[in-house]
Parts: C-alpha cells; structure tokens; sequence
C-alpha cells in the first residue's frame, strides 16, 4: 500500500472541527508511519515485520495504558490521549496493522474477494474511526463508508499500476487478469497487451460503482466534514476521470490532482445532493 493512499485524508484541515483535530491528526500519524515502516526504505522484509510487531506492542501499551518504547512517543502519546477521549474501537486500528503486515509479504490477490478483504483492513478502518468521532455508527453509514473507503484505495491501485508494478506488486486480482487474458507477468515488465486497457477499464469501472455506492453517505454528514468528505470523494472521481483520458495507461503514467483541479472538485462538490431540511 502506498503512502499517497493518505493524500486524502482529512488531517487538520481548516473543514476539519478544531475540537477533533487532535484526533483526526493522531490517526493520520499512526497509520502513516506504520505504512511507511510498510513500505519505505530499504529494509529487508524480516525487518519490516519486526518493526511492524515493535508497533503493535505500543499499540496493545497504549491501550491498556502501560509506557510505550522510546521509538514512537510521538505517535502513540496523541493516539492514546484520542483513545482515551474518544474510545475508539481498537479492533479498528489492529485491522490497519494487520493490512501493513500483509503488505509486506502478499503481493499478488488472488480474486476480487482476496483484494477487497484487504481494503477492509488498510482502508475501511479510516472511515469507522472517522464516523466514530462524528457519532456515526447506524449499518447503512458504515456500508457507505466501506464503499468510499475501498473505493479510494482501489483508485490508488490503478493510479500507481505502473510503479507498483516495479517493486513487483500487483494488485489487479489474478481472475480478473485471466478473464481479459492478461499474463500478470505482462503487467509487472509493464508491458501492454491487447487485453490490458479493457482489463484496467474494467478495474476502474469497479471502484467508480462503489463510490457511487457510498457517495449518500455525503447527504448525512454534516457541517464541515461533510464538506470534506464531498471533496474526498469528487477527488478520486477526478482521478478515475483522468486515467479514462489516459486510455487506462497507468502503466506508463500515473495521473495526479493538481491546482487547476481545484475549482472542478468544489464546483462538483456543491453540486452533489445534500439532504433536505425536515
């Protein structure tokens, strides 16, 4: 999982509620650093994976209250204070661990339902801690986020298809590379074949119908992360936008928001539903 996963999240922000940034701030820092102890450097996977269970001990010390190491103080004091505050379901924050861990030693999916249980872990607990701070908690909400969530992280795979591929990771499920008649091994040399631009089409028409699905969770959150969370989603709806006008060839270039963007996602934005007074 990369990094740039977290683009999007919604860390201290000027729509984030200034009595939730301490929250929102310590959740960012947590699941970014152990992404980056995931992901970044040049440590062997043996090292990461030790890293990764160093974390999840002050994990399980932040909870039960006890001193965590003098590696991450600065990660898991905040986190325990949000904790505390907040009671966040901790089951969430493991569920991130266990995507990182993962992570570091899967790298191929073997269906849809091997990849979208990975997002439950590395993407879908954001949105229940962030509905948790908001009270949010009814089933229809929390599919909805499910869906936005994975939506966002299915959208970073394809945008990052092409570098991804080149440490060696694939995360366009192996039944769906066989039904186009795609050899996996053409995508990680980044090679294209006649079947790779309708097997990406494929993939992103799949993320766009989950944010369609969870998109009304925008018409129930209100105030200014219901802003946020509006300009979350018209962000990775402009991303799948720009590989469509790539002819689907993340494989040599990786579509970015820019600047200029800015004024389509807000006009988009306003324009989304939003619910009527009663």
């Amino acid at each position: 999982m990369s990094v740039k996963h977290y683009e999007n999240f919604p860390v201290a922000s000027w729509l984030c509620p200034a009595a939730l940034r301490p929250a929102v701030a310590a959740l960012y820092w947590y699941a970014r650093t152990a992404d980056d102890l995931a992901d970044e450097g040049r440590r062997s996977p043996a090292q990461r994976l030790s890293d990764l269970a160093a974390y999840r001990r002050d994990l399980a010390a932040t909870v039960a209250g006890q001193p965590v190491s003098q590696r991450w103080p600065h990660i898991f004091i905040p986190l325990g204070q949000a904790l505390a505050r907040h009671r966040w379901p901790v089951h969430l924050l493991e569920d991130l661990l266990s995507a990182f861990e993962q992570d570091v030693v899967k790298h191929r999916y073997v269906d849809r339902q091997d990849l979208l249980d990975y997002c439950r872990r590395s993407a879908n607990p954001i949105g229940r801690l962030m509905l948790h701070l908001l009270n949010i908690d009814d089933e229809v909400s929390l599919r909805q986020s499910d869906n936005i969530c994975t939506a966002l992280q299915l959208i970073n795979f394809w945008q990052d298809l092409g570098e991804d591929a080149q440490r060696g990771r694939l995360y366009i499920p192996l039944e769906d590379c066989a039904r186009h008649r795609v050899p996996p091994a053409s995508l990680l040399a980044r090679h294209e074949t006649p079947g790779t631009q309708p097997l990406v089409r494929d993939m992103v028409e799949w993320a766009r119908r989950l944010m369609d699905e969870g998109a009304p969770l925008a018409q129930r959150v209100r105030g200014r992360f219901g802003w946020e969370l509006r300009l979350v989603i018209q962000g990775g709806l402009r991303i799948l936008e720009k590989i469509h006008r790539l002819d689907y060839a993340t494989l040599h270039c990786r579509p970015v928001l820019h600047r200029l963007d800015a004024p389509i996602l807000l006009w988009r934005a306003l324009r989304m539903p939003r619910l009527t007074a009663p």
